[in-house]
């Protein structure tokens, strides 16, 4: 199952304020949550009594806990790679190897009786999974996670990030990748310009980042990598169909019954030989083959525009289509919905024959 996340930074807030934001980010819905130990201050006392108190509360609301760590941790905390029962009595899930080591270690971590999990990280494109899987490691306890961009203009292309993540997905890896909040105002760093994987997520809503990562279909678990999240923003991330890619839209005025249920409750497809113009879902045109689809008018065609062929397309006639690109209006297509501006970013990465379904705003 598909999953959200949070991230906590325990040596950058108040311990309450954490808590209280573990609780609502429970609520709806969200199991997983980020925090880095590589960034903590303080004496290794200091560290484990914030970080008890934050985790302890995250498992008392059934969210697993990840740390970012590395070889230096290790160093400061007089531990060695197979010694992973201090991240266990911290109450965590797993630990993400910001850096790691050369792979024979990661293996045998991997069989630690803690169980822990160990996460990768994703963003590199190199070799290491594969050096870590050459040494027999078990694929149940390990997972990978891309990495989030502080500063504007960092983050991955969106070539780089599908390349990593197919890495991973080939391997039958469980997969994460974080979106960033506009609410909140800091992370592990000094830095705090959004905190997304894909710089092109970096000034879209949050819930428009999550969907273009679901919809890769490469992303197990969505992250907010930076906090604290608005109580909103956890709300629409809540309430996305994880599974299905649903697309916000304005219905035209003056539209009938059938037109009304062809774009709200007909199952919807994009069509196996895709045009480079328009998404075509042509099951509505045989459903309804005999319906008198009444010319609407001609206007031009916009990029994100819903149509419905007119009775004057014959053939074509009830067929529905999301444009991808302006057209002329022959003045046989009728223009009945718009897809909202902030999701038509997502036309371009709907796939041959993948399913969609559209939900209703007001304007």
């Amino acid at each position: 199952m598909r999953g959200l996340g949070i991230s906590v930074y325990p040596n950058s807030n108040n311990i309450e304020q954490i808590i209280s934001y573990i609780e609502t980010a429970s609520k709806y819905g969200f199991t997983r949550i980020f925090t880095c130990l590589i960034s903590a201050e303080g004496s290794i006392e200091e560290i484990v009594a914030q970080f008890k108190r934050v985790v302890d509360s995250a498992n008392a609301n059934g969210m697993n806990v990840v740390s970012d760590v590395g070889p230096d941790v290790f160093e400061k905390l007089k531990l060695q790679p197979e010694q992973l029962e201090f991240f266990k009595d911290l109450g965590l899930w797993g630990i993400r190897l910001d850096l790691g080591f050369s792979g024979m270690e990661e293996s045998f971590m991997t069989y630690h009786p803690s169980g822990l999990k160990i996460e990768l990280n994703m963003s590199n494109g190199t070799k290491y999974v594969d050096n870590i899987l050459s040494y027999q490691a078990n694929k149940t306890n390990l997972i990978g996670c891309h990495n989030f961009y502080p500063h504007k203009f960092t983050g991955l292309s969106r070539e780089h990030f599908l390349k990593c993540s197919e890495q991973f997905k080939a391997l039958g890896l469980r997969t994460a990748a974080f979106v960033s909040s506009h609410t909140a105002d800091h992370g592990p760093w000094p830095v705090n310009e959004g905190l997304c994987t894909l710089e092109e997520h970096r000034d879209l809503p949050i819930e428009v980042q999550a969907k273009d990562l679901f919809n890769t279909g490469l992303i197990d678990d969505v992250i907010i990598g930076n906090a604290f999240a608005s109580e909103d923003e956890l709300k629409r991330l809540g309430a996305l169909n994880r599974d299905l890619l649903e697309l916000q839209v304005e219905l035209a005025e003056g539209l009938d019954e059938i037109e009304r249920k062809i774009i709200l409750e007909e199952p919807h497809f994009n069509r196996g030989d895709v045009s480079a113009y328009m998404i075509r879902s042509t099951q509505s045109r045989v459903k309804y083959k005999g319906h008198f689809f009444r010319p609407l008018g001609s206007a031009d065609i916009k990029l994100g525009d819903i149509l419905i062929e007119s009775a004057l397309y014959e053939r074509y006639a009830g067929e529905l289509q999301i444009a991808k690109k302006p057209m002329p209006n022959t003045g046989k297509t009728n223009i009945v919905a718009k897809v909202i501006e902030s999701e038509r970013y997502l036309l371009e990465t709907i796939a041959p024959w993948q399913k969609f379904k559209f939900v209703e705003v007001k304007k």
